[in-house]
């Protein structure tokens, strides 16, 4: 009755079959090990100490940002300069636009300082002139896929779309870096702009998009053997029919 399993035909499906069981079963493992590591690194990220419990340290140390230097609290010395507005941030179910004045550092450097949050229709205050020393927290440069941020273009003189090196390449002439720091302090008319956690590190929507992920595989390794065995016996089955003369 099974002797159909010897044909080309079944023998194709057979292959398949052994090769597409293996494969989603590992596809599903490579998956949850993805979770896992964004667990281990949430762990690891909580059990660091407060960024406000460490003693400030001198920008160019802390550079470049990574999972590790991101939050920490970094100072720098120089004079400001340019100032931005970054719209449509929200902050406290508010929404508003982030200060952005450019520190002209002591090493000849531009960085991008966030000296506040700016509720809609507020002034924004003068930074103050002279030399002058920031400190905050260290934080990455953004991208278009980040929340807030959005692509340039389409946007007034003296605003802009993310806070990235990228971004103020073709805005202004100095040498900017590929970072930037939010106040913990910020001047009066402006709230503080809360640092964020970095990238890879919290347990997001795309963190528990794995785990859906690595349920998905195994669901279609089971699948491919529930479809294997149902066909073989609609095959019999039929095989039977036709030796009964039915």
């Amino acid at each position: 009755m099974y002797r159909f399993l010897r044909t080309p035909r079944w023998w194709g499906i057979n292959v398949f079959v052994l090769l597409a069981i293996p494969f989603c079963v590992f596809m599903g493992t490579w998956q949850l090990g993805k979770f896992e590591d964004r667990v281990d690194t949430h762990e690891k990220a909580e059990k660091r100490p407060a960024a406000s419990t460490r003693q400030a340290e001198p920008l160019d140390s802390l550079l470049p940002v990574d999972q590790e230097t991101s939050g920490r609290t970094a100072e720098a010395r120089g004079r400001f300069g340019e100032q931005f507005l970054v719209p449509d941030r929200d902050l406290d179910g508010r929404t508003g636009s982030y200060v952005l004045t450019l520190l002209r550092t002591d090493g000849g450097r531009s960085l991008p300082v966030v000296r506040g949050w700016l509720p809609t229709g507020g002034k924004v205050p003068a930074p103050p002139s002279g030399e002058v020393t920031v400190v905050g927290a260290l934080q990455a440069s953004e991208n278009g896929g980040g929340k807030g941020a959005h692509r340039p273009g389409g946007l007034p003189e003296g605003q802009l779309g993310m806070i990235s090196a990228a971004a103020l390449v073709n805005v202004v002439t100095d040498d900017v870096y590929d970072a930037w720091i939010t106040l913990a302090d910020s001047p009066a008319g402006l709230t503080p702009v809360p640092a964020a956690a970095a990238a890879g590190t919290g347990l997001d929507a795309k963190a528990f998009q794995n785990l859906g992920y690595t349920a998905e595989w195994f669901v279609f390794a089971g699948f491919v053997l529930f479809m294997w065995f149902r066909l073989v016996r609609r095959e019999a089955e039929a095989y039977r029919d036709e030796a009964l003369g039915l």
